[in-house]
């Protein structure tokens, strides 16, 4: 049976977007991150991370120092009574990336490969999913997969910014109700 999958952007969506993070003294949690992944965890859902990470591409951090933190970044959310299920990033860009990093990647979203990936590996029923990003980009990739629900969090982001399908959120606190809680 296929389960809903919370899936999450990282910057801008866990941590506060400071550019290139991978340290964990650079990486400061978005207010309601946590009680949001409890959530979704109670509510039956899979909790999947998908992030571009063009630093790794870009020379900035290794893939090593990003899945040290990640791990570092999982622990934190068991600490507070969360799970995150999967993690999945996509290191190459296709223009300033070094070496072999330098490449188109139908992981790197806007494209959904990353999503698609997860669905395939996790069996997520992406109808009744939900995709929360800060990025048109997110955007698109949740659409092109077929996550049911986008919510686009950006508390300074007008309607006519974001696509028709997306739903504006200013904090993480909106997102709640669109979790299904499950019933007795």
């Amino acid at each position: 049976m296929n389960r809903p999958a919370l899936f999450l952007d990282r910057d801008g969506v866990i941590n506060v977007d400071h550019g290139y993070v991978h340290r964990p003294e650079e990486f400061e949690f978005v207010e309601g991150i946590f009680e949001l992944v409890a959530t979704a965890n109670r509510a039956g859902y899979l909790v999947v991370v998908v992030t571009n990470q063009a630093g790794i591409g870009r020379g900035y951090y290794s893939e090593a120092q990003f899945l040290a933190l990640t791990d570092w970044m999982k622990t934190k959310f068991r600490e507070r009574g969360g799970i995150i299920d999967a993690v999945y990033f996509c290191p190459y860009h296709p223009e300033h990336g070094i070496g072999a990093y330098r490449r188109e990647s139908e992981f790197r979203k806007p494209a959904p490969g990353m999503l698609l990936q997860a669905q395939s590996e996790l069996g997520i029923d992406m109808e009744q999913s939900i995709f929360i990003g800060d990025k048109p980009s997110d955007m698109a990739a949740g659409r092109a997969a077929g996550v049911g629900t986008l919510l686009h969090l950006n508390a300074d982001l007008n309607a006519e910014r974001t696509s028709a399908d997306a739903i504006v959120v200013t904090q993480l606190s909106e997102a709640l109700p669109y979790l299904r809680l499950p019933t007795d």
